[in-house]
């Protein structure tokens, strides 16, 4: 998409957009070629990545890491379905980070949790 869509202004900029859903089970994100999945019992790590393309393009994604494959969840998805709420439910969850990754504008990574070896 050229310039985040900013050229597309008829067009509904969220046709295409992937689905993201939380449940009991865990994160589940439909795209139109498959999905991405990682349940509760399996995530092993969360992180936020930030951009510097914003305001106009999605700059703040959620990375969800299962034992194989992953969620990833853009800030505005995340934010219809909770997903920060569940996630300071996890033991140790960092909400510093969170908020240091609020205030980025350059390409980061920021380690929320990570799920301790038992």
């Amino acid at each position: 998409s050229t310039l985040c869509s900013l050229f597309r202004p008829f067009e509904d900029p969220r046709r295409d957009e992937p689905t993201v859903t939380l449940d009991a089970s865990g994160v589940r994100r439909r795209l139109p070629d498959g999905e991405e999945h990682v349940s509760w019992e399996d995530l092993q790590k969360v992180e936020i990545v930030t951009t510097d393309g914003g305001p106009f393009c999605e700059d703040f994604f959620w990375l969800l890491h299962g034992s194989e494959g992953g969620v990833v969840v853009p800030a505005a998805q995340a934010e219809e379905i909770g997903l920060l709420e569940r996630l300071q439910e996890l033991p140790g969850f960092d909400s510093l980070a969170v908020i240091q990754a609020c205030g980025s504008t350059d390409h980061s990574r920021f380690l929320c949790w990570e799920r301790r070896a038992s």
